[in-house]
């Protein structure tokens, strides 16, 4: 709960169904444990969206008991793809689907609503910022890191001394859409996946739900006939395959064999781009039983190649707290703004 009048940033996580929202004291100290939810409004289109999420901001100081003019600035996380100032493509996305959305400024909307500074992100940057200052705590300004978020695509994040790595458009980290070397990965007569995005064999196209649905479950229900997953329609049985996973079946460990080998070969190619210090997954499949999440995280661990040099100093580690990273990340990334200087301090206590 709020206390003794300290200054706030708030956090937005914007989704497809809910925005989440938390608070982080300017000392560095979340004043929420958990979720604290509405619905998003976001099929409703920007007017109705701009208003729920100006309602959850009220709602979760009125949760904290922090009073509305202690609040500095707001952090902003949608899906992308959005530009680096929170931009909605101009194809719109799966989660702004109505041609109101195509090229509307989130970001700018909400900033003048609330009449306070706005900050925005993607939501892979958000949890990837998130994990990295959970993970280094007051060494995070001088540490670098690489997240991938493995959902119904595969995000994912870049932070180099503490911050995100946006790129010139906003589209850096867009980990899901690099291609992978794919031999030695496929299983024999296994065909090329293909990415929703158009792209053939990148690594969206293997670790995803929209992966598993459409390009590995297909061949691995051809090798095991009969088994249950046949019978039930795709979508259905692509979310099912990680209860079997963690149940030790085989067709369910060969699919997520092939994802952690997918990972492991993406943190290959950032190793040889920005040497991280930390390599991090999250998302729905490690959010399982602790046997299976530690024998993944293993197998992607396996498959990165890494020089001597930089497997001496490299981690690897999950994404904490998958459902608060959004919301939790975009509001250090408002502190951040809110500090600025030259040399920053660590974000969170």
């Amino acid at each position: 709960m709020g206390s003794a009048g300290v200054p706030v940033v708030v956090g937005l996580d914007n989704g497809g169904t809910s925005n989440n929202a938390t608070v982080l004291t300017l000392d560095g100290q979340f004043l929420v444990d958990g979720l604290v939810e509405i619905p998003s409004e976001v099929q409703a289109g920007p007017e109705a969206a701009i208003a729920a999420l100006a309602r959850a901001l009220d709602g979760v100081l009125a949760h904290t008991g922090v009073p509305r003019d202690l609040v500095r600035a707001v952090g902003l996380d949608t899906p992308g793809p959005a530009s680096a100032t929170g931009v909605i493509s101009s194809r719109g996305s799966t989660n702004f689907s109505q041609p109101a959305w195509r090229g509307f400024d989130v970001r700018g909307a909400l900033e003048r609503r609330l009449g306070l500074p706005v900050t925005y992100h993607n939501d892979g940057n958000a949890a990837a910022l998130y994990a990295h200052h959970v993970h280094f705590g007051p060494e995070a300004m001088t540490r670098s890191s690489v997240s991938a978020i493995v959902g119904t695509g595969l995000g994912g994040g870049v932070v180099e001394a503490g911050r995100v790595v946006a790129g010139a458009a906003g589209m850096a980290g867009e980990l899901g859409h690099v291609h992978l070397p794919l031999d030695g990965l496929l299983a024999p007569e296994q065909p090329v996946p293909a990415c929703a995005c158009g792209f053939a064999g990148d690594a969206e196209s293997i670790a995803s739900l929209t992966a598993i649905e459409r390009n590995l479950l297909p061949y691995w229900l051809t090798r095991h006939p009969g088994h249950p997953l046949a019978a039930e329609p795709p979508a259905r049985a692509a979310k099912l395959v990680r209860g079997y996973g963690e149940r030790g079946d085989a067709l369910a460990r060969a699919i997520f064999t092939q994802q952690a080998m997918a990972l492991g070969r993406l943190f290959t190619i950032a190793a040889n781009f920005t040497d991280p210090h930390a390599y991090f997954v999250g998302g729905g499949v490690v959010e399982a039983a602790p046997e299976f999440r530690d024998w993944f995280l293993a197998a992607v661990r396996e498959h990165t190649v890494l020089r001597e040099e930089q497997a001496a100093v490299a981690t690897f580690a999950l994404v904490p707290d998958r459902d608060m990273a959004g919301a939790r990340g975009v509001a250090i990334a408002a502190l951040e703004a809110l500090r600025g200087g030259p040399a920053p301090q660590p974000l969170v206590a």
